[in-house]
């Protein structure tokens, strides 16, 4: 039996690297050798319980789950029924197109393994190829970056909408990315730590508000100019806010301040317990837009990536080796330790 190496969780926040059957690719399955995957909040959410839900147990018990769901490698053998992709070309994957699972989120494969199992290898569905002037690791944010891209296009946002996006981490920066780039005029990034709001202006955001210290609705007046709700209340002119930061304190600002008309857009995954006023969406006649996953854009995301791949390449904030996940990990449970990690394998 041939081994490789994957990486996988090894209880409450923990992961290790252990030897299993490096998979062989049957008639419709290609074998991609894996260069770089990025680190998702998915999986140190896995990591944080220790494991993934198991079915068949009851009692909140977990098991162990194979981490890697934003892996970009390099074809090393494909099947006999396989068209459209050869040994060397250069890929992302389509996580959630595997019939053994999602990989990477309980699936059979995960992303962080030495070698990844295409099942039904169709290009252009579950793979895409891009060109050699893209660095394996800008690659990896195909994936993240196809979340933000349906975001934004479910905003609908147009040249002359004035946006705000609360969290600059890959999502968010993703997000006024995806915006600028779509031509919209004026972009605002909210956070409350000061280098990932260096980091949103460095990708293009037009201003940075640091939720932790400025009034945020006063500063979007500022930014914005000055508009009313459906009382005639004076509120920021703001048009659209993006949620990628998951905290209760964002969806109450916005109702707070949102103008007559407003719009919600909701990507990141909300805590639980957190109360809303619905009095204020009421108010101000707020439509709460929910964004999950990417139904479409999967790889109409690669194209651009591509093309702005230096400008991507901005929010990868720490390269680590796989022979270092630990180190790895341990950056992305730390708040405010990394932007965004991307776990490397051995050229």
């Amino acid at each position: 039996m041939t081994t490789m190496k994957s990486l996988r969780t090894a209880g409450v926040g923990k992961v290790e690297m252990v030897d299993v059957e490096r998979p062989v690719p049957g008639p419709k399955d290609a074998l991609v050798r894996i260069r770089a995957c990025g680190i998702c909040g998915t999986d140190v959410t896995f990591l944080r319980m220790g494991g993934i839900p198991a079915r068949a147990h009851l009692g909140g018990e977990t098991v162990p789950v194979a981490l890697g769901h934003e892996p970009a490698g390099e074809v090393v053998e494909v099947g006999a029924e396989v068209t459209g992709l050869k040994a060397g070309d250069r890929v992302v994957v389509d996580p959630q197109d595997a019939p053994t699972g999602i990989i990477g989120c309980g699936g059979k494969y995960g992303g962080m393994s030495e070698y990844l199992l295409v099942e039904n290898a169709v290009a252009g569905r579950s793979v895409a190829v891009f060109p050699d002037t893209v660095p394996f690791d800008v690659a990896s944010l195909n994936e993240p970056m196809a979340v933000a891209r349906h975001c934004v296009n479910r905003s609908a946002a147009g040249p002359a909408d004035k946006v705000v996006v609360f969290g600059a981490g890959p999502i968010g920066l993703g997000a006024a990315i995806w915006l600028k780039l779509r031509g919209v005029e004026h972009v605002v990034v909210a956070d409350v730590i000061p280098a990932r709001l260096e980091k949103a202006l460095a990708v293009g955001a037009d201003a940075v508000v640091d939720s932790a210290r400025e009034d945020v609705t006063a500063r979007l007046t500022e930014l914005h100019g000055q508009s009313v709700n459906a009382l005639g209340q004076p509120r920021p002119g703001t048009d659209i806010y993006i949620d990628a930061a998951g905290a209760a304190a964002v969806f109450n600002t916005v109702v707070a301040s949102a103008k007559w008309g407003a719009k919600l857009v909701m990507v990141a995954v909300q805590k639980k317990g957190s109360e809303f006023d619905l009095g204020g969406m009421l108010r101000s006649e707020l439509t709460l837009v929910a964004s999950q996953g990417y139904p479409t854009e999967i790889f109409e995301v690669t194209p651009e990536l591509v093309e702005h791949h230096e400008l991507f390449e901005k929010l990868i904030s720490h390269r680590v080796p796989s022979t270092e996940a630990d180190r790895a990990f341990e950056l992305a449970l730390t708040p405010g330790a990394a932007e965004k990690v991307v776990v490397t394998f051995d050229e």
